[in-house]
């Protein structure tokens, strides 16, 4: 007799920490996307260090950021769209294995970047670097004399098409995996191990930079992305949703329509993504490590990591307390938390204290993860899950990357320290806003009574 894909709630204990585990297509989902996490982890660090080792340019570090998001832009509602129209599981596949060649690419440009030819095309797409650079930045310690750069640029635009169509059919494909009365504790586990994923990534890849170099890291990263490929295989069939039959347009629309007649959706989503635009600081980190910290790649792992160890140990404090009494206020004293802690960051020259408040931005985001992706997830019906996922990207992954584009930039007209106490200031002004515009947030009791 085949096993049911999920236990029962009455054979389930009131309040089980562990109840997603129950479900085995769970387990190895969560254990792969834990695989290629930590391995994405390692990849955005040594590329982050690799690029700034070369240019020494704060706008360099934001054209990492800008294109990651350019695909995010462009891509999402499609890649939303397929993925409420085909399966899942093999979007995810393919997206697994396009990521893993374009790390290989990323491995052996690494490795060969002294003795690539001075092709006319890459000695332009350099010119055309530096000229973005001059705009931003009026010092000369920069330089873009490396062929290897605009190739590697181009490798991780691929790559982020890759991330784009994966991150759709990814973020609709897991909650089919448990049944619904333990999907916030699902999210809640999702949250925690991407977050030991991106404590374990940074602090093996400043390890790993020293030791081993950027190809091995690159090459690595190739590996994890594989591992979950064989593991995302192995999942057996999932709880199947009514598939979409209109046409793309039609269907990207219903999408957007939807988000924005839920308020509450909208009212989280907005809050999470101009924190995150304006509050993050971690694109920046090289620059603190070298210019300000001085503790080199070894430190930069640690300062990427210190963010995720608290953000892991207020999710894991969140599985297996109650369910938080007044979500909604939570989440917005979190992140007004969260800009406050950004603030003392910036103006920290000592290291320790730059990790306590790295480490306090990642207990405060924590508390926003968990409750914008609960109710962004529960609120929505199965076969619309795909394109409310690309909506959520749209503005949760373009937050990502366009804040490093952002705090690039802005590094380089006004300085590091400047870029990061406006964002802090900008991140509570944005709690504000979002609290008089959506006062129903504030609302917001017990996420299991609210979304009931």
């Amino acid at each position: 007799m085949p096993e049911p894909p999920f236990p029962s709630p009455a054979a389930r204990p009131k309040h089980d920490p562990y109840a997603a585990f129950l479900s085995r297509n769970y387990v190895l989902y969560a254990t792969g996307n834990f695989v290629a996490t930590s391995g994405r982890q390692m990849l955005t660090i040594a590329l982050e260090w690799e690029v700034y080792a070369r240019t020494h340019s704060a706008a360099a570090l934001g054209l990492v950021g800008l294109t990651a998001a350019l695909p995010v832009v462009a891509l999402s509602l499609p890649a939303g769209h397929l993925a409420d129209r085909y399966r899942r599981k093999n979007i995810i596949l393919c997206s697994q294995v396009l990521s893993a060649l374009c790390s290989v690419c990323l491995a052996l440009l690494s490795f060969n970047h002294l003795v690539l030819p001075r092709l006319p095309i890459l000695l332009q797409a350099n010119h055309g670097l530096r000229f973005i650079a001059h705009i931003f930045e009026r010092h000369s310690a920069y330089h873009f004399d490396d062929l290897s750069l605009p190739l590697i640029y181009l490798v991780m635009l691929i790559s982020g098409v890759a991330r784009t169509f994966g991150w759709a059919a990814r973020s609709s494909f897991f909650p089919t995996l448990v049944s619904r009365d333990v999907f916030a504790n699902a999210v809640t586990w999702n949250s925690s191990m991407f977050q030991i994923a991106s404590v374990v990534g940074p602090a093996l890849a400043g390890l790993l930079i020293v030791r081993l170099g950027f190809p091995f890291i690159y090459a690595l990263d190739a590996c994890c992305a594989l591992v979950f490929f064989l593991l995302a295989l192995l999942i057996t069939k999932a709880r199947e949703s009514k598939r979409v039959t209109t046409s793309p347009w039609e269907s990207l629309a219903e999408g957007i329509r939807f988000v924005a007649g839920r308020k509450v959706i909208l009212a989280a989503i907005t809050l999470d993504m101009f924190a995150v635009l304006l509050g993050g600081a971690t694109a920046l980190l090289p620059i603190f490590a070298d210019q300000i910290l001085h503790c080199g790649p070894i430190g930069l792992g640690w300062l990427r990591a210190a963010p995720a160890i608290g953000s892991f140990g207020m999710a894991i404090a969140i599985a297996f307390l109650p369910p938080m009494r007044n979500a909604g206020r939570s989440l917005l004293w979190c992140v007004s938390g969260f800009g406050f802690a950004t603030i003392v960051f910036g103006l920290s020259t000592w290291f320790w204290l730059s990790l306590l408040t790295l480490f306090l931005t990642g207990v405060f985001d924590s508390v926003s993860v968990v409750v914008r992706q609960t109710l962004v997830q529960l609120l929505t019906p199965d076969e619309m899950r795909g394109r409310v996922s690309a909506v959520n990207n749209i503005f949760i992954g373009t937050s990502n990357e366009f804040g490093a584009v952002e705090s690039g930039l802005t590094a380089a007209l006004l300085g590091p320290v400047m870029s990061v106490v406006g964002g802090g200031v900008g991140t509570i002004l944005v709690v504000v806003g979002v609290s008089l515009k959506w006062p129903q947030l504030r609302k917001i009791g017990k996420l299991d009574r609210t979304l009931s």
